[in-house]
C-alpha cells in the first residue's frame, strides 16, 4: 500500500474576527460566569436559514440556536422533550398526539401554540416553501391542532422512526405571524423567528452571523449576551484565529495539527462523535459521461481510491474506514464488505466496460468538511494512476454548491461536475436518514440525493423498512437493502468522518452531538 502526500494551501492572510471574543464578561456570585461576547469560526456560509430549507448541519446547528422542535437530542442522541412535554402513538402507527409546552411566547411576543406547529409542518409540507426538505417527513398525512396545547399528526403508512425524525431542524418552528414580516416572505425565510434562547441579531453574507440572548426564553438563558459565527472558509486562519484569542470556539482544525493543538494548554481539542459519511457523489444518471451509469465502472472507482491512506495520510486519523454505505452509530447498520485498494482490478473494470482513459470531473467544498479539498485532491490523483483523464478538484462557496452541484437535475450538475465530494450526518441515529441518500424519490432537485441514483428493488426495501415497527425484521431489511446499494455504487465510499472542535481554556460548554451538531448555546466564560 502506498502512500500520497497531499500539500496544504498556505493563506496570504488572516480573518480576523471584528466583534471580539469571550474574555469580556461580568461575574455572577456563584455558577457559571454571564456576559460577552462569543465568538465561532466555521468553515462555510449558511445557504440558508429557513429552518424549512436547511440541508446541512453547520446551518441547522445556528437555525437551532434561534428556533426549537418538538422533541430534540441529547448529547448521546436519545430523545428528550423540547417544545412537546410527551407524546402517544396509535396502535396501528398511523396517528401520533403530542403534548405541548404551554406559555411559550415567540420572540415576537406571540403565542407558541398547537396553531402555530400546524402552521409550520403544513409549510414543511408546501410545494411553494422555496427549497422545502421535508423529506421523510412527506409520510405526514394530515395535522391537526387539537386544542391549544394538542397536536395530532396523522400519517399516510407506518413509520417508525417518526419521534425520532421529528428532532430535524425542518420542524424548527417558527412565528407564524413573522412570516410576513420583511425580509421574510411565507415562501422563504431569512430572518427565523423563533421560541430559541438566541435571537437574530444581523447577517453579513460570506462574512458574520450574529444572534442575541432571549431574555424571555422560556427555559435557561444562555450564559453569553451574544454569540456571533464568523464565516472563515480556510482550516489555516480558523486555527490561528482561536490561537490569537481572536475566536473562542473553532470547528474542523486542520487535521495534521491536531496533536500540537491537544499539546498547547491554551486550548481544548474536542473530538466529537459524528454519524457523517463523507463520500465522493457518483452522478449515475450523467447524460455526458455515460460510463458512469454502470455499476461496474463505479465499483471500478473504488477501487482505485486508497481509502486507508487518505485516512492516515490526508485526514490524519480523523475518521475511521467504511464497512458500508451508513455509519456503525446508526440503527439498522450492517456489515455489507469492502473496496479494498486495488488498481489493477480497478484499471481491468474499466477497459472491461468501455471507460479506460475515460474524462471525468471532479468538485469539493473547502471548508466543510475536515480537510475536504485536500481529500478530494487525493481522490484525483487515484483516480489518474487508473488511467483516468481528471479535470480538477473545482472548488466553490457553499451556497453556490449546494444549489449548483446538490440540488441540482442531472444535467445541470453534469454542466459543472461529474464527481462531487459530498458528507451526509443523518438528523437522527436510524438507517431510515441515511438510506434518503439511496431512496430514488429524493433525487434532486426534490430532495438531497445527489447521485440520482435508482434501484426500483432498494426502493421498495427501504419502503418496507420504514414501516416495520419490529426492530429486529426491519434492520434485517436494511441490511439487505444496504449491501445492494454497496454493490450498486453510487458512490466512492470514503470514510465516517470525526468532527474535532477547538476551544479557547477561557471557555467552557461547548458540547456536541452525536448527529455531528455541536452546542455553543450554554458555554460560558472559564
Amino acid at each position: 500500500m502506498r502512500e500520497r502526500a497531499v500539500s496544504l494551501l498556505l493563506l496570504a492572510g488572516l480573518a480576523v474576527a471584528a466583534c471580539g471574543n469571550g474574555t469580556t464578561s461580568t461575574t455572577t456570585t456563584s455558577g457559571p460566569k454571564h456576559g460577552g461576547t462569543l465568538t465561532v469560526a466555521v468553515g462555510i456560509d449558511p445557504d440558508t436559514l429557513d429552518p424549512a430549507a436547511q440541508t446541512t448541519t453547520t446551518a441547522a446547528q445556528i437555525v437551532d440556536m434561534m428556533a426549537e422542535p418538538l422533541v430534540a437530542l441529547d448529547q448521546n442522541g436519545s430523545l428528550k422533550p423540547d417544545l412537546a412535554t410527551s407524546w402517544s402513538n396509535s396502535t396501528d402507527g398511523l396517528s401520533y398526539t403530542f403534548t405541548l409546552r404551554t406559555g411559550v411566547k415567540f420572540q415576537d411576543a406571540t403565542d407558541f401554540n398547537a396553531k402555530a406547529v400546524k402552521f409550520n409542518i403544513d409549510r414543511l409540507l408546501d410545494k411553494g416553501t422555496f427549497k422545502s426538505q421535508p423529506g421523510v417527513l412527506t409520510v405526514i398525512g394530515s395535522t391537526e391542532a387539537t386544542d391549544d396545547s394538542h397536536v395530532k399528526f396523522t400519517l399516510k403508512n407506518p413509520f417508525a422512526a417518526f419521534v425520532s425524525a421529528m428532532t430535524q431542524s425542518v420542524v424548527d418552528i417558527i412565528s407564524p405571524a413573522s412570516v410576513n414580516v420583511a425580509p421574510n416572505t411565507p415562501a422563504q425565510i431569512q430572518k427565523p423567528i423563533g421560541t430559541g434562547p438566541y435571537k437574530f441579531g444581523e447577517r453579513v453574507a460570506g462574512d458574520h452571523i450574529t444572534m442575541v440572548k432571549n431574555d424571555t426564553y422560556w427555559g435557561t438563558k444562555p450564559n453569553y449576551d451574544t454569540q456571533v459565527y464568523k464565516i472563515v472558509p480556510e482550516a489555516l486562519s480558523r486555527e490561528a484565529l482561536v490561537k490569537a484569542g481572536q475566536a473562542d470556539v473553532i470547528m474542523l482544525p486542520p487535521a495534521n495539527d491536531i496533536p500540537a493543538l491537544q499539546a498547547d494548554s491554551n486550548v481544548k481539542v474536542v473530538m466529537s462523535p459524528s454519524d457523517r459519511t463523507v463520500q465522493i457523489i457518483i452522478n449515475t444518471a450523467d447524460p455526458v459521461n455515460t460510463q458512469l451509469q454502470k455499476p461496474e465502472v463505479r465499483q471500478a472507482l473504488n477501487y482505485a481510491v486508497d481509502k486507508t491512506a487518505i485516512i492516515k495520510n490526508v485526514m490524519f486519523g480523523a475518521a475511521v474506514p467504511l464497512g458500508g454505505p451508513m455509519s456503525k452509530s446508526l440503527a439498522g447498520y450492517c456489515d455489507t464488505g469492502n473496496y479494498n485498494y486495488d488498481v489493477n482490478k480497478a484499471k481491468q473494470l474499466l477497459q472491461s466496460n468501455g471507460a479506460a482513459g475515460m474524462n471525468v470531473r471532479i468538485m469539493s467544498p473547502t471548508g466543510r468538511y475536515v480537510q475536504d479539498f485536500q481529500v478530494a485532491q487525493a481522490v484525483a490523483g487515484y483516480l489518474r494512476d487508473a488511467g483516468m483523464k481528471v479535470d480538477g478538484p473545482a472548488t466553490s462557496d457553499w451556497p453556490s454548491y449546494v444549489a449548483g452541484v446538490v440540488l441540482a437535475t442531472p444535467a445541470n450538475q453534469a454542466a459543472k461536475t461529474d464527481l462531487h465530494l459530498l458528507g451526509w450526518a443523518p438528523a437522527y441515529l436510524d438507517a431510515s436518514q441515511q438510506f434518503e441518500q439511496f431512496y430514488s424519490v429524493r433525487a434532486a432537485p426534490k430532495g438531497q440525493e445527489s447521485s440520482f441514483y435508482k434501484n426500483p428493488t432498494v426502493d421498495a426495501l427501504i419502503e418496507k423498512g420504514n414501516a416495520d415497527p419490529v426492530a429486529s425484521s426491519r434492520n434485517s431489511t436494511y441490511c439487505t437493502a444496504a449491501k445492494q446499494v454497496w454493490s450498486d455504487a453510487p458512490w466512492i465510499f470514503l470514510y465516517n468522518q470525526k468532527l474535532p472542535l477547538v476551544t479557547s481554556s477561557k471557555v467552557t460548554g461547548v458540547t456536541g452531538v452525536p448527529n455531528e451538531k455541536f452546542n455553543t448555546v450554554y458555554a460560558s466564560p472559564a
